[in-house]
């Protein structure tokens, strides 16, 4: 094997709390839910998908909970491993969902926190 068969992933974790990605991408399409392996049943035309990451990565857990509790979001995928949440549902559920997910980070917690994006 020579080395430029050999590949190295480095993964850093960055000591702290924060969340890191809020993004909502509204009207996304069909491809996009395909691609992400999200409910196939969606009307597409009226909803949204919402992405965050957060640090420590077992935080998205938390922040699933808060977003299914305060909302009619959805959760899609939830990583403890990569701090990695999607959410799906509405725009206004999303917006709802990661809305309450940022005040409760920020205000109990004590994170920083990027700010909430949409497209």
């Amino acid at each position: 094997m020579e080395l430029k068969d050999k590949m190295t992933i480095i993964q850093e974790f960055v000591p702290g709390k924060q969340i890191t990605l809020c993004h909502i991408i509204a009207n996304p399409g069909e491809t996009l839910y395909t691609k992400l392996g999200l409910d196939p049943q969606t009307d597409y035309t009226r909803s949204a998908i919402g992405v965050l990451t957060v640090i420590p990565y077992e935080s998205a857990v938390i922040a699933a909970d808060i977003s299914m509790k305060s909302s009619g979001a959805e959760i899609g995928f939830v990583d403890r491993f990569t701090g990695t949440l999607i959410i799906t549902g509405s725009v206004s559920s999303v917006e709802s969902a990661f809305s309450a997910v940022r005040e409760y980070f920020v205000n109990k917690l004590q994170y920083t926190c990027c700010e909430l994006t949409k497209t």
